[in-house]
């Protein structure tokens, strides 16, 4: 395929993507330039990036259990069990069983995810929410992890497979979420066992070795034309015979009982499990994600009273009417009220 033709006036955009969290290969043509690329661009972002997250790491720290860094440090992600208080954690669950909240939910072939914002609705109807969303242990760890100051978004995730449908769900193939440092977190509601597609996650695959760096350096001559949607928009696919070549790597499955917090960060490779029956797994999630190469330990959003719990309405609200423009759906679709535990409707 022919490198695209960039108008003129993208230029000023597409460069200041590069300074940013931009990763797409295909939607940013200056990330996605085979000859800047063989010049090291991709290469130098990845490297770039983990030294100013290892930097803020060093400043944040401080806010994390000694044994909580040192798992992390080892593996890239801390397992934390009896995340709540038993009292708060059935309320959250009972709540969350019976009740319907403002949804949204996206499909990715056998797989439907709900999201539903913990924001200013929720916590209303259930004030109990807030000992996740507003925990500063919690917050603390997703810093840490991700590696990056500010507030994490918080949402109640619900992901229902069904492998009846022959179409794959494209994040059971292990992938990293782009090419920095990112955190994502998941307390879960219940038990989670082997065979109702859990987290699968790399232990040791977080850090950037010379094996890690050379693979992203050969991905990124080719991302741009890739088959592989999600690969071309820069979260990169591995295979198992791939993964054997960066080390000694052994994907994991994260099996862990009810009111456990699992916080991981998302540079390392990881999947969901592939679901062979009907299956339901509901969470309190969050992730973290800023700009990779800001040396600062905080984000100026923090300072802004009120916004804490309304970013994800907001950007819901974004994306609905540039999806509108584009005379599209868009990729979280509104399904009205419904409970965490409903089966999906789209």
């Amino acid at each position: 395929m022919a490198q695209q033709t960039i108008q003129w006036w993208r230029y000023p955009r597409l460069a200041l993507g590069i300074l940013g969290s931009d990763k797409s290969f295909r939607k940013n043509p200056l990330i996605g330039h085979p000859h800047l690329n063989e010049l090291g661009l991709h290469r130098e972002r990845v490297r770039i990036a983990a030294r100013m997250a290892d930097y803020r790491r060093r400043i944040l720290g401080s806010q994390v259990r000694p044994e909580e860094r040192s798992a992390f440090d080892r593996d890239g992600f801390v397992i934390r069990q009896n995340a709540l208080p038993q009292d708060v954690f059935l309320r959250i669950r009972d709540f969350l069983k019976s009740e319907p909240l403002p949804a949204r939910e996206m499909r990715q072939g056998q797989a439907v995810t709900r999201m539903i914002p913990i924001g200013p609705t929720a916590l209303k109807r259930l004030p109990d929410l807030a000992r996740f969303s507003h925990n500063q242990s919690i917050a603390g760890l997703l810093r840490y992890v991700g590696g990056a100051g500010g507030d994490p978004i918080h949402f109640i995730q619900t992901v229902i497979a069904e492998p009846a449908l022959a179409k794959a769900d494209p994040q059971t193939a292990l992938h990293a979420d782009t090419f920095h440092s990112t955190s994502k977190a998941w307390l879960f509601l219940d038990d989670v066992e082997a065979d109702n597609g859990p987290f699968v996650f790399v232990p040791g695959s977080h850090k950037l070795t010379e094996k890690r760096i050379e693979w992203e350096y050969r991905q990124s001559l080719i991302a741009s034309t890739d088959n592989r949607a999600h690969h071309a928009d820069g979260s990169f696919r591995i295979t198992p015979e791939e993964l054997t070549t960066l080390g000694d790597f052994e994907p994991k499955k994260v099996t862990v009982p009810a009111n456990t917090l699992v916080v991981a960060d998302t540079y390392a490779f990881h999947s969901r499990a592939v679901s062979f029956k009907h299956t339901m797994r509901v969470e309190l999630h969050a992730y973290h994600r800023t700009n990779p190469f800001s040396p600062l330990p905080f984000s100026p959003l923090s300072l802004v009273p009120g916004l804490h719990d309304r970013r994800l309405d907001l950007y819901l609200g974004h994306s609905d009417r540039k999806a509108k423009r584009a005379g599209r759906k868009p990729t979280w679709q509104d399904v009205g009220e419904c409970t965490a535990y409903s089966e999906p409707h789209i």
